[in-house]
């Protein structure tokens, strides 16, 4: 049985990401089913929610459409859009 690495998301990437597809923070934390200040506050590095949070709101920003590059992918972390055919 092997274990999972939680998924890495750092407030940079989630505001950029955020950016990238035009989503309001009330907006994400919709789709992601978080709250907003919960949200704010991790964007602001304020503090660092639970792993299942993380991975609402980055497999929300993964639906609209945001790709996240990790540190050994060009150097360090970052998102990019998706290609849509």
């Amino acid at each position: 049985m092997t274990r999972q690495t939680p998924p890495v998301l750092i407030p940079a990437q989630c505001r950029a990401g955020r950016a990238l597809v035009g989503l309001q923070q009330g907006e994400l934390a919709v789709l992601a089913k978080v709250s907003r200040k919960t949200l704010t506050d991790f964007e602001k590095g304020i503090r660092q929610p639970y792993e299942r949070t993380i991975r609402d709101i980055r497999e929300a920003l993964e639906h609209e459409g945001v790709v996240f590059l990790d540190a050994d992918d060009f150097g360090g972390v970052g998102v990019r859009l998706a290609r849509f055919s």
